[in-house]
């Protein structure tokens, strides 16, 4: 059965390149695809600068659901100080490192800021006895003493004995005298470079004094917490040695920095309406970590030993390449972004390729109906006719799946480095290559073509032998029933789904919209046929007798041969939607969420600290005193987990939250239906409107939330607001929010002014003044081109990105595999053709026919897919808009028809002119 298959393959060439480029395509992106998920499943973070530490405890930076994968918690849970002394205590440890890390930047003679080493300036600051953790440190002077003293990375160029000034934990700059160099070794450097970080920088052992046991801890997270590094992060290190290492206090003066110092009443999980100031505390008597030395060997025994300690009170005990995780709680969240990221492209990545999969196998198999019918002649049973086909369809898919897997591999580092320079990813985050997505592709596109190969088999192989031969040039006259009536159900609920943007003005309803569009064009798929041979025969009625003969021949064509049209047909109205839906859903609810966050920005500026990790303590008086200064309020941004129950179980989402004070209501107007943004005190949110319904969640109900650092807290709703989309689903208070972030300090300040100059230049002068400081408005002015992309001034978001380049890859597969099954198409034609001239038909005529055909087949597919669009993007601009169309480009809807009738053209053009080439009765006598 190989042998003939493969025999038969040799005579099909053109169509079965068109299969050969369908699981081609469809093997890289499932490969891309699978590389992306595995890598958020198991990608190992590099230890960075733990890369001394053989036993690292941490908080657990997970919030574990049932029957479903974890939420990351990005910002930083902390771990009690006097645990550093029971471990210290234990067999076979050598150190017991408390490890804190605070917002700690480097002034420079100019009052610039130096580019944080370590690539996130609200983690950079530490205690020296944290150089204990790094790993081969070279380290040039001696350790700091006293409050006066510092070491810095060696890449920041400075020397022993300089004098710098330091910005510690949102304090004013103050003078410091370096004391030492920290760097690392090449091997080292090229170690954390690997990873993006280089943060393995130390110091001898022996050099320094020990940890005091109360030290240590962070308000903010660690080196790669921020996506991305920050420009210039590594630019300056000299040859040999590697950015990462942070600044380094002295151990009592890094307490005192951090707020770490043992007061008593606080509990760094429970207290949660502590006081905003550094000095306040929130996090007493706790560090980020403890890192564990070992005696030669004894790494195991010391784990062990470490997690019976432990147990019971959710702490994680890691060694080995685990250690990474607890580097930064940011960069391990990123994981999540991969495996929803997978998640969300899975679904529409299977649908298309199986879509066109499916669609190139039904032309290369209807091009060999009739030898499949003269083998059931011939004596041949079913089983083997089907067994025939899903054999000749598996030899040419093994061709093609192995350069398809190989480019997936490469396309998936592209997608990940695009991920990276947009800042959605942090580079620290390497991709896992192994060969299970491989694995995972060759299975699936394996079982599409064997299934779909024996299902385009299944009416040949079941009819009997003398009709399957009289079928074999022609069309079944009626379309099955049962097909049509799943096409025009499929179609009817993509329309019932369409109107889930009117229920749900969110991300996931405006998703809706895009699934919806494919889902019709599916239904098309299978109800075509019924509705294309209707069409053609009410055509053909009312033709005038006095037609050309090139176009009676070519509606005639349309309606005899239906259901060969509709193959075409469908995948060029699968594109139109696709490309409309896709890329309007993305420019609508950027027009929305542009559109909530304009009207509901009072302020037109905003100060912030970005190389600084936060805003410096006292800016926001300050900026209050300056005249023309009207109101201002400072804004934040976490994470939260939000349980719920729902059918008796408990279900657990995540969502940004942004951090107010009362004083919001001043600068922001979200929308306010219910309640008021001047309650947020205490233990208080606001929520939006359709958080509220969905989750029944109105002012005066109460709430529980589970914080960043994994803190679960109940909170009142005290008030309930309508531009959700723009600002966000939760509304934390900054009492609330306090002591369970990272850094611990706003980021940035909103200010409303009286609109004067002279006010804009007490800003500006304000912000030059202070080092670390960027004045920037929160909107673009009007008619500039940031205007209609992203939200309050900050530009197109990088998810706009990520969906563009996605859309760009699976459009560019999509047409290639429909021009591929357009030329297969018409090329199998080519018996029909030669018929035709030996009618008397002339070459002329025949390119005038089909022509025509290309023209009723561009028509039939612009205006199937128009259609099929229109319903969902009608939905999608009412509840997003208020209107019944879509905010986009006014360009897109022509260059989309203008691809499309060209498509038709040329590929139906090229191979009739190819067919016209050959002698006539040549081409009837081979049958091809």
């Amino acid at each position: 059965m190989l042998h003939l298959a493969l025999r038969m393959t040799a005579h099909r060439i053109t169509a079965l390149l068109a299969v050969a480029c369908a699981v081609l395509g469809g093997a890289v992106l499932i490969t891309a695809t699978g590389v992306l998920a595995e890598s958020g499943l198991r990608s190992q973070l590099p230890p960075g600068r733990l890369g001394g530490a053989d036993v690292v405890v941490a908080a657990d930076q997970e919030y574990h659901r049932e029957a479903d994968l974890p939420i990351p918690l990005p910002e930083r849970a902390t771990v009690p100080a006097r645990l550093t002394d029971r471990l210290a205590a234990l067999p076979g440890v050598t150190a017991a490192v408390g490890d804190i890390g605070f917002p700690a930047a480097l002034v420079d003679a100019r009052g610039r800021i130096v580019p944080s080493a370590d690539g996130d300036p609200a983690s950079a600051g530490h205690g020296w006895s944290s150089t204990k953790l790094l790993a081969d440190p070279r380290i040039e002077g001696r350790a700091p003493s006293g409050p006066g003293e510092v070491a810095v990375d060696a890449a920041t160029g400075l020397n022993v004995g300089d004098r710098v000034r330091v910005v510690a934990n949102g304090r004013p700059a103050a003078p410091y005298r370096v004391s030492a160099l920290v760097g690392t070794t090449d091997a080292d450097a090229d170690a954390g470079a690997g990873a993006g970080t280089g943060a393995d920088a130390g110091t001898d052992a022996g050099s320094d004094p020990d940890m005091d046991p109360g030290s240590g801890a962070d308000p903010g997270a660690d080196t790669s917490s921020a996506p991305g590094t920050a420009p210039g992060t590594s630019a300056g290190a000299a040859p040999g040695t590697s950015a990462g290492a942070g600044v380094f206090f002295a151990d009592e003066t890094a307490v005192r920095l951090s707020g770490r110092a043992r007061q008593a009443g606080h509990d760094s999980r429970a207290n949660h309406e502590g006081g905003t100031s550094p000095a306040a505390g929130p996090r007493a008597g706790t560090v980020d970590l403890i890192g564990l030395t070992t005696e030669p060997g004894a790494e195991e025994q010391v784990a062990s030993a470490v997690r019976g300690q432990v147990a019971g009170t959710g702490l994680k005990v890691l060694t080995g390449a685990d250690r990474g995780e607890t580097v930064s709680p940011g960069v391990g969240s990123a994981r999540s972004l991969l495996v929803l990221l997978s998640g969300s492209l899975a679904g529409i990545v299977l649908l298309i390729t199986g879509f066109v999969t499916t669609g190139a196998l039904g032309v290369s198999i209807a091009g060999q109906r009739r030898d499949l019918a003269l083998m059931r002649a011939v004596g041949a049973t079913p089983k083997q006719i089907r067994h025939l086909a899903a054999a000749q369809s598996t030899v040419v898919a093994a061709v093609a799946l192995v350069p398809g897997v190989a480019v997936g591999y490469l396309l998936a580092g592209q997608f990940r480095g695009m991920l990276v320079d947009r800042g959605v990813l942090p580079s620290q985050l390497p991709l896992t290559i192994s060969p299970l997505p491989a694995l995972a592709t060759v299975l699936l596109m394996a079982a599409a073509v064997r299934i779909s190969a024996r299902c385009a088999a299944w009416r040949t192989s079941r009819m009997p032998a003398t009709e399957a031969v009289a079928e074999s040039r022609s069309e079944p006259r009626k379309p099955s029933r049962a097909r049509t009536r799943a096409g025009l159900l499929l179609i009817v609920a993509a329309c019932v789904m369409s109107a889930a943007p009117l229920l749900q003005r969110t991300l996931i309803g405006a998703s809706a919209t895009s699934i919806a569009g494919i889902l019709a064009a599916i239904g098309l798929a299978l109800a075509g046929p019924a509705l294309v041979k209707g069409v053609g025969e009410a055509a053909v009625r009312r033709l005038r007798p006095g037609v050309s003969a090139p176009t009676w021949l070519a509606l005639a064509n349309v309606r005899a041969y239906a259901q060969r049209v509709t193959g075409v047909v469908s995948p060029l109205a699968m594109a139109v939607v696709f490309v409309l839906t896709y890329t309007l859903a993305q420019t609508t609810v950027m027009a929305a969420t542009s559109h909530d966050t304009d009207a509901g920005t009072l302020a037109r500026h905003r100060l912030s600290a970005p190389g600084l990790g936060g805003l410096p303590t006292g800016t926001l008086s300050d900026v209050r005193d300056l005249p023309g200064v009207r109101a201002a309020a400072p804004v934040s941004t976490t994470t939260v987990a939000w349980p719920q129950k729902q059918f008796g179980d408990t279900a657990t989402e995540s969502a940004s939250a942004m951090i107010l004070t009362p004083a919001a209501a001043d600068v922001l107007d979200l929308g306010v239906r219910e309640g008021s943004l001047t309650r947020l005190t205490g233990a208080t949110v606001a929520v939006s409107s359709e958080i509220a319904r969905w989750r029944g969640s109105g002012t005066g109900q109460r709430v529980r939330l589970i914080l960043g650092d994994g803190a679960q807290v109940d909170a009142r709703v005290v008030a309930v607001y309508d531009r959700g989309l723009g600002f966000g689903p939760l509304v934390l208070s900054r009492d609330l929010a306090s002591g369970h972030t990272t850094a611990g300090l706003d980021q940035s300040v909103l200010v409303r002014t009286d609109g004067t100059a002279a006010a804009e230049r007490a800003l500006s002068t304000l912000a030059a003044s202070r080092p670390g400081l960027a004045l920037s408005a929160t909107a673009p002015a009007p008619g500039s081109d940031a205007e209609s992309g992203g939200t309050g001034g900050s530009g197109t978001p990088p998810e706009v990105w990520i969906n563009l380049a996605v859309i760009v890859v699976l459009l560019a597969y999509l047409l290639l595999s429909i021009a591929n099954k357009l030329v297969a198409a018409t090329a199998q034609r080519r018996t029909e053709i030669a018929a035709l001239r030996l009618v008397g038909t002339t070459p002329r005529q025949i390119r005038a026919m089909m022509r025509r055909e290309a023209a009723v087949i561009a028509t039939a597919a612009l205006t199937t897919g128009l259609l099929l669009s229109a319903v969902p993007l009608a939905l999608l601009g009412q509840g997003f808009l208020d209107r019944p169309w879509p905010s986009g480009p006014t360009w897109l809807l022509p260059a989309t028809a203008l691809t499309v009738v060209a498509m038709s053209f040329l590929t139906i053009e090229l191979p009739t002119r190819q067919a016209l080439r050959r002698a006539p009765a040549e081409a009837v006598r081979t049958g091809a």
